[in-house]
């Protein structure tokens, strides 16, 4: 789709982001452990994210075709829940999803008894699966350091398997904290489970899942925007409401992070009171296992005047689109430039926002258009595809209009 909107410069933001949603990632996983209990569940407080609707239209669909669109976690969760549950669909997506491998999660589920086929490339998306037949099998082996949705999707159907299934982890692991929540919502379901990361091993019994009552927590990827908006801001009021301070979410070290860069969090009851504080000009973080709050810190960081090295970004080549090469196209609209020395060792130089003079490009990927939006704070930006925030954060732009910035199309 061929538009943008602009967002008018605005030193100051305040308010209380109302639209602020539900986690997609918990909101996912419910949705399919839900599906193999039966759906005897009560989920509350599910994600409007196109994502999580588009799973909830997905899993019980009658189709024998199934497009998952750019949706990579319901890509690969569905995968495996169609193949342990013996359907025969066509799983197929958006022409970047056809790019994104999935031969690690496809060579899992054949050697634990599915049959799958690839319709074109080898390796890729769109899959056949054409039925299951247990083969026995009881202990499996993948690298760790891959997207842990595999992992994920593997641990939740793992339960139904007679003989349960141990998977033991090759290599350092990523995304920790990930595979952390899946397993704590398997534990709510009723799955008995033993996470060893510093061994590599997970171990899930066989067992039926049980019904559970689930309320889904605030999403603090969405949460970290405004972060962002707070750190870049000359004065920012802002709080977010009905956010946990023990959450099951990785991205929930964005709280100790920005405090590194110039914003505070301060809990009151059920809310998160962000106020600006003085900022370091230098930053070193590893994003293994928050890889998703990249594109809110970088950007900040390179407006800011904040040099950095940063690791554990690997991941962002296979997501909605090359999350690397779209941030080192954008950041180089202010002179930041973004720079790989060393093999997994990433540099940050800043730039100067009074550079911009072009549209920000979000290469239909939600967090390349709210990782910029906060530098509205600073001069007007133009935003290309503003619709893909609906992927994740359907209210960011009412949001953002509520915060004192003016959206303008």
């Amino acid at each position: 789709m061929n538009s943008s909107i602009t967002l008018k410069r605005s030193p100051t933001v305040f308010g209380i982001p109302r639209q602020l949603p539900s986690s997609k990632s918990i909101s996912n996983r419910a949705l399919i452990i839900n599906a193999l209990c039966g759906n005897q569940a009560t989920v509350r407080n599910l994600s409007a994210a196109r994502d999580t609707k588009l799973m909830q239209t997905l899993i019980g669909s009658p189709d024998p075709i199934i497009n998952v669109l750019d949706a990579g976690t319901t890509m690969r969760f569905l995968t495996a829940y169609f193949a342990i549950t013996n359907r025969h669909k066509i799983v197929t997506g958006t022409d970047r999803m056809k790019q994104r491998p999935i031969s690690l999660l496809v060579d899992a589920l054949r050697k634990m008894g599915a049959s799958i086929k690839y319709l074109e490339a080898t390796g890729y998306p769109p899959i056949e699966i054409t039925g299951f037949t247990n083969r026995d099998v009881a202990e499996l082996e993948i690298p760790g350091n891959v997207s842990s949705q595999y992992i994920s999707a593997l641990m939740m159907v793992a339960p139904i398997l007679p003989k349960g299934l141990t998977i033991r982890l090759l290599g350092p692991t990523g995304s920790i904290p990930y595979i952390e929540m899946t397993a704590s919502l398997m534990r709510d379901f009723g799955a008995v489970i033993n996470v060893d990361l510093p061994n590599r091993v997970i171990q899930v019994q066989a067992g039926n899942y049980s019904a559970a009552h689930v309320t889904v927590e605030t999403d603090w990827s969405a949460a970290s925007y405004w972060f962002a908006f707070a750190a870049l801001a000359r004065e920012a009021d802002i709080t977010l409401h009905a956010i946990s301070q023990k959450s099951l979410q990785g991205d929930r070290v964005i709280v100790e992070l920005m405090e590194k860069i110039g914003v505070k969090g301060k809990f009151e009851n059920d809310s998160l009171k962000l106020e600006k504080t003085q900022a370091s000009d230098y930053l070193e973080w590893d994003f293994t296992h928050c890889p998703d709050l990249a594109q809110t810190v970088l950007p900040v960081c390179a407006a800011k005047g904040i040099s950095g090295d940063f690791t554990g970004m690997e991941s962002l080549r296979i997501k909605e689109t090359d999350r690397l090469a779209a941030l080192q196209n954008e950041l180089r609209k202010i002179g930041a430039e973004l720079t790989e020395p060393q093999p997994g060792k990433w540099k940050l130089t800043p730039g100067e926002i009074s550079k911009l003079h072009s549209s920000i490009e979000t290469y239909h990927d939600h967090r390349m258009a709210m990782g910029f939006a906060p530098w509205a704070t600073l001069t007007d930006v133009t935003i290309l595809s503003p619709e893909v925030v609906n992927k994740s954060y359907p209210g960011f732009w009412e949001d953002v209009k509520s915060a004192g910035i003016g959206v303008a199309p």
